[in-house]
């Protein structure tokens, strides 16, 4: 692995810009959520502040969302502007490997897979041409999982999705209940991932992983309140796309200087550094790296280490 003395030398020297021309990846990134606050108040006029405190729960959260970003970007204009957004700031941070996840409501509002895929795919050529795009196909934990085995054979025939996800309320039923749907999924190429331990405990971290057959984990931070689950993730060489600001923000980590990347780190558990919903938290890929070094969590040459991790994931 070679290492990047600039990317080193700019967490040391506080440079938010220079951070910005490195390479960097986003692997857990909610895609009409992924764009910069700034962009769309530019486009939209409005006035828009984010958030200055905490949220005390998801419903909150996408309360906040709701009222203060999606009243500003009404019908598919405005779903497709928060598409560009997203592509844009990829583009302006320099994010050359961008996973972004899509719903099949995402999908069928579009008129279906043909008109999907060719309509985001011309947004990425248009506003973020030297980005790896992987695009990713999330369920939601609540939903009908006979309604999913009905759709998901056409949505797998396009070839265009390239890995799987499972998001929102972890609680909402069992992991196992997507066994059928992750096995489909498998047999057509995807890697699979799931929201999980973001919430919950380090046990559903190890559930989910060994149900599903998970090839990365989304959040998976409840690991670090066990040793043993750690150890067979790093064993596993199973990685958590970890998303500090989010974790801040949603209360399941106190702050930045107390984040378990920390402990998950030292337990030699492969991580990746992401935004998750950055139109809410506000935070580029290049100033969650920033927050992690500021605090005093991790070293420029730990950060350094997890950038090329990223990386070397889209190889």
């Amino acid at each position: 692995m070679e290492i990047n003395r600039s990317f080193i030398e700019a967490l040391r020297q506080n440079s938010l810009d220079v951070l910005q021309q490195i390479p960097k990846s986003d692997w857990h990134n909610h895609a009409g959520r992924g764009g910069n606050i700034a962009y769309i108040a530019a486009w939209s006029g409005a006035r828009i502040v984010p958030p200055n405190r905490p949220f005390h729960s998801l419903q909150e959260m996408q309360s906040w969302f709701e009222s203060n970003i999606k009243i500003h970007c009404r019908g598919t204009p405005g779903y497709l502007k928060r598409i560009e957004a997203a592509f844009a700031q990829a583009e302006a941070d320099r994010i050359e490997a961008l996973a972004l996840s899509f719903g099949l409501d995402e999908v069928a509002a579009l008129g279906g897979m043909e008109t999907f895929t060719q309509t985001v795919g011309e947004l990425q050529k248009l506003h973020a041409p030297n980005t790896s795009f992987f695009p990713e196909l999330a369920l939601d934990r609540a939903c009908r999982i006979d309604e999913v085995l009905s759709q998901i054979d056409e949505v797998l025939a396009y070839r265009w999705f390239t890995s799987i996800d499972i998001c929102n309320d972890e609680m909402a039923q069992p992991i196992r209940h997507f066994r059928p749907v992750y096995r489909l999924a498998k047999a057509a190429g995807l890697k699979l991932k799931a929201h999980v331990g973001e919430f919950g405990t380090a046990d559903d971290v190890w559930e989910a992983v060994e149900e599903l057959e998970l090839d990365e984990v989304h959040h998976g931070i409840a690991a670090a309140r066990s040793v043993s689950v750690m150890n067979w993730l790093a064993d596993h060489h199973i990685r958590l796309n970890v998303c500090p600001t989010s974790n801040v923000m949603l209360r399941v980590a106190d702050s930045y200087a107390k984040h378990p990347l920390r402990k998950l780190y030292d337990h030699g558990v492969l991580v990746t550094i992401n935004t998750d919903d950055l139109l809410i938290f506000n935070q580029s890929v290049s100033q969650e790296y920033l927050n992690l070094y500021r605090s005093g969590l991790m070293t420029a040459e730990e950060l350094e280490e997890i950038r090329e991790v990223g990386l070397n994931a889209a190889i």
